[in-house]
C-alpha cells in the first residue's frame, strides 16, 4: 500500500506544483473564514441541568457562524437551570405522577438569556422531569 501512496504521490508532484496546493489550501480556509460571518439558523443539543436534574434539549437556534461553530466546538459544559425560573405543571398522564411538564416558552427565556449572542427560535421536544420532594 505504502508504495502506491509513494507513486501517487511523486507523479502528483510532476503535475500538480506544491506552491499551487498550499496556495489552495488557503484560499480554501480564506473562504471559508468569510462564510463564518453569514447569519445562520441550525438545530443545536444543549445540555441542562434542571435543580440537578440532567436533561438533553434539542433547540432550533439562529446566529452568525463563528459564535455558532464556537458554541458547537467549545460548549461542553451544562447549564444550570434552577427550577424557580422555569414555569412548570403537574402531569396529567396516567403512570406519569410525580412529573413536572416544563412550558416551553419559559425554558426557551432561560436559555436565551444565557446565550448573549446566539437566538433561540424554538425548543424541542421537552422531557418531564421529576418533581422535587417536598420537606
Amino acid at each position: 500500500m505504502k508504495k502506491y501512496i509513494d507513486i501517487f504521490l511523486r507523479k502528483l508532484r510532476r503535475y500538480v506544483s506544491p506552491v499551487f496546493l498550499a496556495l489552495l489550501v488557503a484560499s480554501f480556509i480564506l473562504w471559508y473564514l468569510a462564510k463564518l460571518s453569514y447569519t445562520y439558523t441550525t438545530e443545536q443539543t444543549i445540555r441542562l441541568s434542571i435543580d440537578g436534574q440532567p436533561v438533553e434539549i434539542s433547540c432550533v437556534v439562529e446566529g452568525l457562524g463563528t459564535n455558532l461553530f464556537g458554541y458547537r466546538v467549545y460548549m461542553n459544559k451544562t447549564l444550570r437551570i434552577p427550577l424557580a425560573e422555569l414555569q412548570t405543571t403537574p402531569s396529567e398522564e396516567e403512570g406519569h405522577e410525580g412529573k413536572l411538564v416544563i412550558d416551553p416558552q419559559s425554558l426557551q427565556h432561560a436559555i436565551s438569556v444565557r446565550f448573549s449572542d446566539i437566538k433561540v427560535i424554538s425548543v424541542n421536544s421537552i422531557p418531564e422531569i421529576d418533581a422535587p420532594e417536598k420537606k
